[in-house]
């Protein structure tokens, strides 16, 4: 990882992946002008899919959510430029990667220092032909090994003590080849101890039951049990 600095930004790339200007990769506009965007998604704000040099990519703006988003949409309390959300995620997404969990690799991050607040910006890999589990399970119902390699992963980020906060079943993919991919890693962190571990699970385990009572998924009893046995696997 290298980092450029200045009185009111600092910005984190891993020069291997961007090949591009570090300093322009977080503006869209720099993507559109040379016809590199090759889709978006809509969320809390747009999250723009590009093609770099090396990889293609997802680059997001950090916004605010609830009620407090609609005062304040994307400035946050700065309390040092490791602290901040890009830089956070940046490297938790680096411990991940580096520990055997299929992520998006991380490929650059920005704070920009206003006053007491920042803004933030992320740019990772995009995950090649993947889709949602819910978008899956709308279609199809999932092999037994699917959902034992989905448990293995989670195993894996459990047992490098990282806690997603938002672990459900629109954060996990399956891509063309039918490998398991984790995401969305803003506000989640390390956490020692084993007890945090079942709750993790367990809020998993509410998101298949809802989207099965509201989607329809192609969600079994028999399918967590998969799951576990993945996850409880040596």
């Amino acid at each position: 990882m290298q980092e450029i600095t200045s009185s009111n930004q600092r910005i984190w790339f891993a020069p291997e992946l961007l090949a591009e200007d570090p300093q322009q990769c977080f503006d869209p506009a720099f993507w559109q002008q040379q016809d590199l965007v090759i889709g978006s998604a809509q969320g809390r704000g747009t999250t723009w899919f590009v093609k770099g040099k090396r990889i293609e990519m997802a680059l997001r703006h950090y916004r605010r959510g609830g009620l407090f988003g609609k005062l304040v949409k994307d400035a946050y309390w700065f309390t040092g430029w490791e602290k901040t959300r890009s830089a956070e995620e940046f490297q938790l997404l680096d411990k991940l990667a580096c520990g055997g969990v299929r992520v998006p690799r991380p490929v650059a991050a920005r704070a920009t220092k206003q006053g007491l607040t920042y803004r933030a910006d992320l740019l990772v890999e995009k995950v090649p032909d993947a889709k949602d589990l819910v978008a899956l399970l709308e279609r199809v119902a999932l092999q037994e090994e699917n959902w034992r390699s989905i448990g293995a992963m989670v195993r894996k980020m459990h047992d490098l003590q990282v806690c997603h906060t938002d672990l459900n079943s629109h954060n996990i993919l399956l891509d063309g080849q039918q490998q398991v991919w984790l995401i969305d890693f803003d506000k989640c962190y390390e956490k020692e101890g084993e007890s945090w571990k079942e709750d993790n699970l367990s809020r998993l385990h509410r998101s298949f039951v809802k989207e099965q009572g509201k989607r329809g998924i192609k969600f079994e009893s028999q399918c967590w049990q998969w799951l576990l046995s993945g996850y409880q696997a040596d």
